[in-house]
């Protein structure tokens, strides 16, 4: 069994999207969303969140201990009868002793509730599970074009619409777009007694491995070309931290080369990083 994590981390990731959407907002027509106060773009930690749910799902396959519990085509209270079925627990009778086994059976077999949390209080009580690992909104790193791009349709549906002219329609796309997004991993929410997780340091490897690679098994005509540029990961010596997060993140900054007035790559950009001095306590690790 995988030993427990006992260091907090902190990480940023650097991605970007090439003639795609990597996130439409469904009440403006599934355009990119975007801040409308600045134009930067957006997007969602649950985007995210779905892509490593959907890598973790590739790469063990449902093995056990790393099921996906919020997945599309599995009602979630069917997960939580078969959690109480498994503890031994009458179908809507459970104690709070009886929701505790079952949350903790929960944690064992889904890595997404071990690593993002869950509120699984609905049908068969499994209670609510904290997540240690957390992440915010993607932001772009400038603002962002909303492209509307016109297609046209060469197929038919119908055998009466043979004759008919080609029907016409909308791509909505970023031309380029480089994205920061930053998050946090808690050993204390991972080993709490009674309310960790047992997030472990393979569930650890795992996250790693599902943001380098996550964009490179989600490729669709939609997405354009999506992939990760850089992922720095801050390593504290405890389990409380050594040093605040945000002070952390400002060490990483991503700026427009001088004379590059349309960014269209990420080679028109470049990235520093703050490698010195670091916090007592704090170690910086490169993983891209």
């Amino acid at each position: 069994m995988s030993s427990p994590i006992n260091n907090r981390y902190e990480f940023v990731l650097l991605y970007d999207v090439e003639n795609g959407n990597p996130n439409g907002d469904p009440d403006a027509g599934n355009m990119p969303r975007i801040d409308p106060e600045t134009g930067h773009g957006i997007v969602t930690d649950v985007c995210l969140k779905r892509k490593i749910r959907n890598y973790v799902e590739l790469v063990r396959a449902d093995a056990a201990g790393y099921r996906i519990h919020i997945k599309e085509g599995t009602p979630l209270n069917q997960n939580h009868a078969e959690a109480y079925k498994a503890v031994g627990l009458a179908t809507g009778q459970a104690d709070s002793n009886g929701v505790n086994k079952a949350r903790q059976w929960m944690c064992a077999n889904f890595f997404d509730v071990r690593t993002f949390g869950a509120v699984m209080s609905t049908g068969d009580n499994c209670g609510q599970v904290r997540g240690p690992v957390q992440i915010n909104f993607s932001r772009s790193i400038e603002p962002i074009i909303q492209q509307e791009v016109t297609i046209t349709r060469q197929a038919v549906t119908r055998v009466e619409d043979i004759e008919k002219e080609r029907t016409m329609g909308r791509k909505h796309i970023v031309p380029y777009g480089l994205y920061r997004v930053e998050g946090y991993v808690s050993a204390k929410l991972a080993n709490a007694q009674n309310k960790g997780t047992g997030f472990s340091e393979d569930d650890l490897a795992l996250l790693w491995d599902a943001l380098v690679n996550m964009f490179e098994h989600d490729h669709s005509a939609a997405r354009g070309k999506m992939a990760t540029r850089r992922l720095l990961v801050f390593k504290h010596a405890s389990d409380l931290g050594n040093a605040p997060s945000h002070l952390l993140f400002e060490r990483v900054k991503a700026q427009r080369k001088a004379g590059v007035t349309a960014p269209r790559s990420f080679s028109d950009y470049v990235v520093t990083v703050n490698k010195a001095d670091l916090p007592d306590g704090v170690e910086l690790i490169e993983k891209v």
